[in-house]
């Protein structure tokens, strides 16, 4: 921390390391304590020196940072603050204030210290150039364009040049543009504005020469631009010429066959006497494209490194070929025949199953099991006797033959065998697996075994008999990963599989300590988070529910802080072209689905553990600012995949109000029931559109998306609970508003809404009945639904407690007024109103219902600590001796997982329970 700090006290002048300059000198002792982290010291100074000079700037700026640093931010707040309204316009507490309002987060202070200091001192380049940085970091794009547009030329020239293509075009007249930013930015504004063939003439001329930082920078740009315009003898020319250049370059080649065949279509000719076209000659047939293809190969022969390119092309082309049915009259040969040269070729590449994976749909099927059989014939293999499985002798025989499986995997010739056959070729492949760790022996635990693709495979083929009901399949799955991950400790493709499978079985344990081992780098965190945050919760893991979301929320706010600050760089660099690069990339994760679900399942959370329990509902909802009115996240957008669960809680945190909140609107404003009303209707809607959703009975592959809770939300009886709930609090509100005096009708709806929620509260309990784990035929089965209707069990009388407690604040009054009024009339008995019955009877089965969930729990945790698992007779075939080892590993993490997940859902339970009790009107 130090160092970093002392970094950020570095200024312009200041020849001491320091952001203050000579002429306040009396600061430097106390700005030294800042730097070297001796932050007690620095504000002794600051006051010393106050005691003499009371208004000094630089010291109170000094002290307020001190006080920052040492976790006293109101105070430095409100010093920061005294010092921000003089309007300060010297740099040192400027920049001083600038240091202290970013330790603060709190970028838009800095945009008022800068304006005010711009009203003061208009003709200030430095200043305009602060105010110009301090609107980019947080996003003030329309003032940005304001704080320099009337203002020194010079700084309209160099941070204007985006936002006024006229500045460029007087730059350009008047010969002045140098650097190959400006013309960058000159392309960038042409493009923009949609001036193709102005962007192309820029490119094309003088100015164009000074694009040399990226290769073939200009060449691209001027490919673009024919693009753009349609322009295709161009396109087909410059991509020829420049694969003559280079013949490996595939994007060339497939701008090179667009152009032939868009000037085959257009009947395009040449012209008789002039050049073909502005960038040379033009090839504008079949006949010309097969030729020039066959050339290509030709010169590869001749080249001292092999190269993939032109191979690959031929087979683009007869694929083109075909599809305008046009192919055999050229004679390009055979694709089976071509993909057996090429294989032979660069086989022992890891590239070469992605290469060929792209063609074999010119593979008739019926040649499928005799392409892959030639592919095996040229692969030297040795086997050590008759009978025994061929294995290769080095690592370029390996990977052949790593390719040739990997084909007869995507061309479906193992998903055709019988479950024994599959069998037979896990185990081969497991033997081969094993066989290649000889290779990696001298492998760094960072890098993956050769062999590492032989165990992926022999897991997907189990995967697909337990996805057929083989229940056995799923453990030699896990074990298989599990020993793989041994020996290749940075497999993140063994890390996923594992999370995945782990998840689908109901235990989140061990998952925790995989992802993070998978070291995830920035969009990381967006594109494969949610694999965390999908289950921690959903599986009882609240402890590491709440961790899984914090992390994802810091990383998603620490990006919008990281992006401006690369908009900044860009800016003062020049690297223009990067900044709408930038904005899109922070834009998209503003809206990326996972961080709207964690901002929503971290409330949840919250709600779920504390609301009622360490703090009241009402002062969780205010805490966290919620307001209805004004949702910021574009759920519209992206209902389709998100859980309508999300829709129960915060509905609800608009509508718990103490007796006596506001009962009508007033100037305009709508009531809270009025609030309420309106999102129930939102809720009634979400939850159709889930349930069209479910209808559609889309089934995702083991890799694609996890499914939402949805389908349990509705199937086990949550969903109808916990909407019932929510109308519960209407009637409620209008019993409060209405008195209990005529209000019989509505006493009667409350009395039947508290036995039916009873009801389906009893049944929710009894769908989370039943073993979470039992041996059967000495086969271990899970079954996460219960544990998920467990945690759902607990969600929904969270949710009715709450609701419970709104009731208990209404009837509370309403039962003093009452015995207030019995004593008045000293009469011994007046009459109670039912209300008061249903609801007391209501809270005592609630609090029996909720003490036999908690006694099944205790069963449950009985009955998972006692299986011994070690007496599972583990006696299928498949299992070698090592094998077994790692297959105790997994079913005690499964069973631990169980148990974790049991222990925090008991507990939490527990805490309602005691919430229960205090319901007593």
């Amino acid at each position: 921390m130090r160092a970093e700090r002392g970094g950020i006290f570095e200024g312009r002048g200041a020849h001491r390391g320091h952001l203050w300059c000579d002429s306040v000198c009396v600061c430097s002792s106390s700005a030294d304590y800042l730097d070297n982290g001796n932050n007690k010291m620095a504000i002794q100074q600051a006051d010393k020196l106050l005691k003499k000079h009371k208004d000094l700037h630089c010291a109170k700026v000094l002290k307020a940072i001190g006080l920052q640093r040492t976790g006293k931010q109101d105070e430095a707040y409100a010093l920061a603050q005294e010092v921000a309204a003089l309007e300060p316009t010297d740099d040192n507490s400027l920049q001083a204030l600038t240091i202290l309002y970013r330790e603060m987060h709190r970028p838009e202070l800095v945009t008022k210290l800068y304006e005010a200091a711009v009203k003061k001192v208009p003709n200030s380049e430095e200043y305009h150039s602060h105010l110009f940085m301090a609107y980019a970091r947080v996003g003030e794009y329309k003032k940005m364009q304001q704080s320099i547009s009337a203002q020194d030329e010079n700084l309209s020239k160099t941070m204007f040049l985006p936002l006024a293509e006229r500045m460029v075009e007087k730059m350009v007249k008047e010969d002045k543009i140098e650097a190959e930013a400006e013309v960058e930015l000159y392309y960038m504004i042409l493009e923009r504005l949609e001036k193709y063939k102005e962007a192309l003439d820029v490119v094309r001329g003088k100015l164009g020469e000074k694009l040399t930082s990226e290769l073939q920078s200009r060449e691209n740009k001027c490919m673009a631009m024919y693009k753009k315009l349609r322009r295709w003898p161009e396109c087909n020319a410059l991509a020829r010429r420049l694969l003559l250049k280079n013949s490996d370059d595939w994007q060339f080649y497939i701008t090179y066959f667009d152009s032939v065949f868009q000037l085959i279509d257009e009947s395009w000719t040449p012209p008789a006497e002039e050049e073909h076209s502005l960038e040379g000659e033009v090839h504008c047939s079949i006949e010309q494209a097969v030729n020039f293809i066959e050339e290509r190969i030709s010169e590869e022969s001749k080249s001292a490194r092999p190269l993939r390119g032109p191979y690959l092309a031929k087979l683009e082309l007869i694929r083109r070929l075909r599809h305008r049915g046009c192919n055999d009259e050229y004679k390009l040969g055979d694709p089976e025949e071509l993909m057996f040269q090429y294989f032979k070729k660069f086989g022992d590449k890891p590239c070469c199953f992605t290469d060929l994976k792209v063609f074999v749909d010119l593979l008739p099927p019926s040649q499928y099991t005799k392409f892959i059989r030639q592919l095996l014939d040229v692969i030297p293999l040795a086997a050590a006797a008759e009978n025994e499985v061929a294995l290769p002798g080095d690592i370029k025989a390996l990977q052949q033959h790593l390719c040739v499986v990997q084909l007869s995997r995507l061309l479906g010739i193992y998903h055709a065998m019988e479950k024994k056959q599959k069998l037979a070729v896990v185990r081969e492949l497991m033997l081969r697996y094993r066989h290649g760790l000889e290779f990696g022996k001298s492998c760094l635990k960072t890098e993956l075994q050769f062999s590492d693709y032989y165990c992926l495979l022999a897991v997907h083929l189990l995967l697909d008999l337990w996805l057929e009901g083989e229940e056995a399949a799923v453990w030699q799955c896990l074990t298989l990963l599990e020993e793989g991950l041994s020996h290749s400790p940075s497999n993140a493709q063994f890390k996923l599989l594992l999370i995945r499978i782990y998840c689908r079985l109901g235990a989140f344990e061990p998952v925790s300590e995989l992802y993070s081992s998978l070291d995830a780098k920035h969009i990381q965190h967006d594109t494969i988070g949610y694999l965390l945050t999908r289950y921690a919760g959903s599986l009882g893991h609240y402890a590491a529910a709440s961790q899984s979301c914090n992390f994802a929320l810091r990383f998603f706010h620490s990006n919008q802080k990281d992006t401006s600050e690369y908009i900044i760089q860009a800016y003062k660099y020049g690297a223009f072209e990067k900044i709408p690069e930038f904005i899109a990339f922070r834009n998209r994760l503003n809206s990326s689905l996972h961080f709207a679900q964690v901002r929503t399942e971290r409330m949840l959370l919250d709600l779920l553990l504390e609301a009622n329990i360490s703090t009241s509902l009402e002062e969780s909802i205010k805490s966290m600012s919620l307001s209805p009115e004004e949702d910021d996240i574009p759920w519209k957008d992206l209902l389709e995949i998100s859980s309508t669960h999300t829709y129960g809680l915060p509905t609800l945190g608009h509508t718990i109000q103490p007796k006596n909140s506001e009962k009508t609107a007033e100037n305009g404003v709508s009531s809270k029931i009025d609030t309420i009303r309106a999102l129930l209707q939102q809720l009634e809607a979400a939850v159709d559109s889930g349930k069209k959703f479910l209808e559609q009975k889309i089934q995702y592959p083991v890799l694609g998306p996890p499914p939402t809770r949805m389908a349990g939300f509705f199937s086990n009886g949550s969903c109808q609970c916990q909407t019932s709930l929510f109308y519960l609090v209407s009637d409620i509100y209008e019993l409060d508003t209405n008195g209990l005096e005529d209000s019989a009708e509505i006493q009667e709806r409350i009395g039947n809404s508290f036995k039916s929620l009873v009801e389906r509260l009893t049944d929710l309990f009894n769908k989370c009945k039943g073993d979470l784990i039992e041996v059967r035929d000495g086969t271990l089965k899970t079954h996460p639904n219960l544990l998920e209707n467990l945690v759902f069990f607990v969600e929904t009388i969270s949710i009715a407690l709450w609701v419970s407690s709104y009731c208990d604040s209404v009837l509370r009054p309403f039962k003093s007024n009452l015995q207030k009024k019995k004593k008045k009339k000293k009469e011994s008995s007046v009459a109670m109103p039912p209300v008061f019955t249903h609801f007391l009877d209501y809270v005592t089965e609630l609090q029996t219902l909720t003490s036999n969930v908690i006694d099944h729990i205790k069963g449950l945790e009985i009955i998972l600590t006692a299986l011994k698992l070690e007496e599972l007779s583990l006696k299928d075939t498949l299992l070698l001796q090592e094998e077994k080892k790692f297959t105790k590993t997994v079913q005690g993490k499964v069973q631990s997982s169980y148990h974790h997940s049991v222990q925090e859902i008991g507990e939490l339970l527990k805490k309602r329970l005691e919430t229960i009790k205090k319901l007593k009107i």
